[in-house]
């Protein structure tokens, strides 16, 4: 294996929720998986792709590689590419008399994570693959299709051709094409996964997770729940909030001591802070004078 390849247990985290939603989307993804086709979890951002897929990973049982999509990837960066020189030295000294050294120096070639997986029957989680330039990912097209993984004709081994170990597994995940620096992916590479659309959780998901994250009281984090989610079904955000912001409020409060109560100042500004950076573009003060009117609102009318 590649040195420079890093390999997951495959554990699911010890916070880690799973409510009715979290367990039937997790059954289907298993049982795609098990069938042999490739898994692609789709949705906006803060909707759990990551985590879902980790846990996922962890009912496969199989070492797990990850990828972070990135603008920089080429072909090379997924399968592997010549790295450096190996030196070989032999030196004769079988007559006394005559001093024979022989120095041979080649290029080593090294396996990329695309290539270690496929070699050894890992599960590859690709997080956010569109965020990599789709000519970076034409590699996978022969891996997902016909199990075989093409090769450079440079690198040292059996062949430029390397057949698809039958325990890979390869999980994907992405946002949706609109967000910035996300490309289009190929019609082709899409057609060969099973793609799984996520939204935001249900309120019973998003309160047992918030309790989790945070260790506040079931009843304080419902408080906090349902002023995000009354935020989200305003209309008066850019960006719609998400389990993160219940996160971020629950956490802020347990560090500064505060109480889930409307008559608490600090609890208000922290909902004021974080709710109206998260549902608007940075400098949008309009709306965030907007959006920080309706938080008001709801925490009368939920604390």
């Amino acid at each position: 294996m590649s040195e420079t390849t890093t390999i997951l247990e495959p554990i699911s985290m010890s916070d880690f929720v799973e409510t009715p939603y979290i367990s039937d989307v997790t059954v289907r993804a298993v049982g795609y998986l098990e069938a042999g086709f490739p898994l692609h979890f789709r949705g906006i951002s803060g909707t759990g792709k990551t985590t879902i897929a980790m846990h996922v990973a962890s009912k496969i049982g199989r070492p797990v590689i990850l990828i972070h999509g990135d603008e920089e990837f080429s072909t090379s960066d997924l399968v592997g590419s010549e790295q450096g020189y190996s030196i070989r030295r032999v030196r004769d000294n079988f007559i006394h008399t005559v001093l024979k050294t022989e120095e041979n120096m080649r290029k080593q070639w090294v396996d990329n994570r695309l290539t270690v997986a496929c070699k050894h029957g890992l599960t590859l989680i690709y997080d956010e693959f569109t965020r990599s330039r789709p000519e970076a990912n034409n590699a996978l097209l022969s891996v997902l299709q016909e199990k075989m993984l093409d090769l450079p004709v440079c690198r040292n081994g059996d062949g430029n051709y390397l057949r698809v170990d039958p325990n890979f597994r390869a999980i994907f995940t992405s946002n949706p094409e609109e967000y910035a620096g996300v490309y289009r992916s190929q019609d082709a590479l899409r057609d060969r996964m099973v793609t799984i659309d996520l939204d935001n959780f249900d309120r019973e998901t998003e309160i047992r997770i918030t309790a989790a994250k945070s260790g506040l009281p079931i009843e304080d984090v419902a408080k906090i729940v349902d002023i995000v989610r009354g935020i989200r079904e305003s209309d008066v955000y850019e960006f719609a909030p998400t389990i993160r912001g219940c996160n971020m409020i629950a956490k802020s409060a347990v560090v500064r001591k505060a109480l889930i109560r409307k008559d608490d100042t600090v609890f208000r500004q922290i909902c004021f802070d974080i709710l109206s950076s998260e549902t608007s573009r940075i400098g949008n003060r309009s709306n965030q004078e907007r959006v920080k009117e309706v938080i008001a609102g709801l925490i009368d009318q939920y604390c």
